[in-house]
């Protein structure tokens, strides 16, 4: 065998070896096939520092930021947005997937909210990993015959997927309401229900609460779609009136932020409290 068939068995034998090397994962690794959805609602306010205390739970925390509505207090104008927002959670503008919120709407069609979110669109959808995710305006007409509701039929039949998630301001179910509910937000959820869609996130309510999977009607049932309130951004927090069935864990004294791996087939969550805190809530379910 002469020197150059050598030298050539020799760099396929290398290349052969480091393309196995590349392929296959170290020991105790994983293949990264999840991607982290994080966040929260009702967050800032110039008049206390809660909203800094979640943001930098977000500093190490890598992934897309979800914000809930009521994103800064009280008024939601351009001004706000800098001057209580932006020192905070405007870390995080670029990975930041918005929605408005009714104090948002205290300025005139909230000019406040989509000056500062360079005029994101009203609601939207937008792919993240494997699944569907749904940012949606609880603030204007969500009615069946409306414009929202009529593009998330369509888009949801133009874009089929195994694990969907949505989010908007107000809940659908809380029990912070005195009778459980607050129906203008039946649509949405029905719609979302009747598509196989796994999660909802909300805010408006400043505290948070995890529900068990559920119907179109709001009874219990697996699969369903289940429900995450998250208003511990950072405004004040609230407690409860009642205590719906279907209400799995609840807190109102603990600011933090929801942080949700979505995998191609399910997604867990884990509720993350600031320094100093000690609730936490976690666990996984399968998308169906």
């Amino acid at each position: 065998m002469n020197k150059f068939t050598r030298l050539l068995i020799t760099s396929l034998l290398v290349i052969f070896l480091s393309q196995i090397t590349c392929a296959a994962p170290s020991p105790g690794s994983t293949v990264a096939d999840s991607v982290v959805l994080v966040g929260a609602g009702d967050i800032s306010s110039c008049d206390n520092d809660n909203d800094e205390a979640t943001a930098q739970l977000l500093d190490n925390i890598p992934g897309t930021v979800f914000i809930l509505g009521d994103n800064v207090y009280i008024d939601g104008t351009y001004d706000d947005f800098i001057n209580c927002y932006h020192p905070t959670w405007g870390r995080h503008k670029d990975r930041t997937r918005p929605v408005p919120g009714n104090h948002e709407y205290f300025t005139a069609d909230a000019a406040g909210y989509f000056q500062y979110f360079n005029n994101v669109s009203a609601y939207y959808a937008y792919d993240l990993g494997d699944w569907r995710i749904y940012a949606l305006n609880s603030e204007i007409d969500v009615s069946s015959t409306g414009a929202q509701v009529q593009w998330l039929k369509n888009d949801l039949a133009e874009n089929p997927r195994l694990c969907v998630l949505a989010y908007w301001h107000k809940p659908l179910w809380s029990s912070r309401y005195k009778d459980g509910n607050d129906d203008p937000y039946e649509t949405l959820w029905k719609t979302l229900y009747d598509a196989g869609a796994e999660l909802v996130l909300n805010g408006h309510i400043h505290n948070y609460e995890r529900f068990k999977e559920m119907n179109a009607d709001g009874l219990a049932a697996s699969p369903g779609l289940r429900e995450i309130v998250v208003g511990t951004g950072g405004v004040n927090l609230d407690g409860y009136v009642t205590s719906l069935s279907t209400s799995e864990v609840r807190n109102a004294s603990t600011y933090g932020v929801l942080k949700l791996d979505l995998s191609p087939t399910k997604y867990s969550w884990q509720f993350v409290p600031v320094a100093g805190k000690t609730f936490k809530d976690s666990g996984n379910t399968d998308c169906h």
